[in-house]
């Protein structure tokens, strides 16, 4: 009878801790979350795409733009032989671009295999605006073609 008592008395705190930290973190409180994945709801995120181009003297080529205008123009990777995870990771998380990673980046890609072919490898943003809408945008980094590799001139000056 004694063990009962003491088992009851240890899940009566369990609960007591359970609600005090849930109600003190609007509904959620990791280890007794339901949906733990959503802890980073609203945080700004970003991710990698890369753009088929036909026409690299495009005056828009290098502005930053909504999703919605490159949507017809992203390159399915995994059908060039590119996992799309460590692309993401590249493009995301390298803050020194140097003439070694770029030039990792480039044989990521492989274009000297696609002659004629012009590839934009671009980041993905997305964050929440000051009007609780969500706004996802195309910044484009860094132009591939069979014998070069070009810069954003916006983002990095020589």
């Amino acid at each position: 009878m004694e063990s009962f008592k003491k088992h009851k008395k240890i899940l009566i705190w369990t609960l007591v801790v359970n609600i005090v930290l849930v109600a003190t973190h609007l509904g959620e409180f990791w280890p007794f979350s339901i949906f733990p994945m959503f802890s980073q709801a609203g945080k700004e995120w970003s991710r990698g795409v890369v753009e088929q181009v036909s026409d690299s003297s495009r005056t828009d080529l290098w502005k930053t733009k909504p999703i919605t205008e490159i949507e017809d123009r992203v390159l399915p990777l995994k059908d060039y032989g590119i996992h799309e995870i460590d692309f993401a990771n590249f493009i995301t998380k390298t803050k020194v671009w140097n003439e070694k990673r770029l030039n990792g980046l480039r044989s990521t890609f492989q274009i000297d295999q696609y002659p004629g072919e012009m590839w934009l490898a671009t980041r993905v943003r997305g964050y929440m605006n000051e009007q609780d809408s969500v706004v996802i945008e195309a910044i484009p980094m860094f132009l591939f073609t069979a014998d070069s590799t070009i810069k954003n001139p916006h983002l990095f000056s020589e």
